[in-house]
């Protein structure tokens, strides 16, 4: 079942952003970043980071976040996908692409049509359900040198 994340979950999800972060490697975040951006998720300000889990009689196999924002092209904005992630037993199962469809229903009832993410060129299990579920952009990116 994929629905709204609730604070209840903090435990569950804090485990699967963990892997998620782990998987683009970073291996340490300190405990307040998770309760930085837990804090965010169910502070439902519009503005702001929303987000679903896939449960499964109360185990918690995927998780999504995602926001809107404007966009000088599209008056109604558009939907940001940042995060996708489920847990190694999850795959190949579903979870994924019910997560991704959740947050098109959202973006749908939002009146933003326009949902979009990023992954890592060798992402290539991801890259396979996103080639089935969305549009592969001509675009590269580039990230300001730190």
């Amino acid at each position: 079942m994929i629905r709204k994340l609730r604070p209840e979950d903090r435990a569950g999800w804090q485990q699967l952003y963990q892997g998620y972060q782990a998987f683009y490697g970073f291996h340490e975040r300190p405990a307040e970043f998770y309760d930085k951006a837990f804090a965010r998720l169910m502070a439902a300000d519009t503005r702001d980071f929303h987000g679903f889990v896939a449960d499964v009689d109360g185990q918690l196999l995927g998780l999504v976040h995602y926001v809107f924002h404007p966009n000088l092209w599209r008056d109604e904005g558009v939907c940001y996908l940042q995060d996708l992630f489920t847990a190694p037993e999850a795959r190949g199962k579903g979870v994924a692409r019910g997560l991704i469809e959740q947050v098109y229903a959202a973006a749908d009832k939002a009146g933003v049509p326009a949902v979009y993410w990023l992954t890592a060129e060798d992402n290539y299990a991801g890259r396979m359900l996103y080639d089935r579920v969305a549009v592969k952009s001509p675009f590269i990116r580039y990230n300001r040198k730190v």
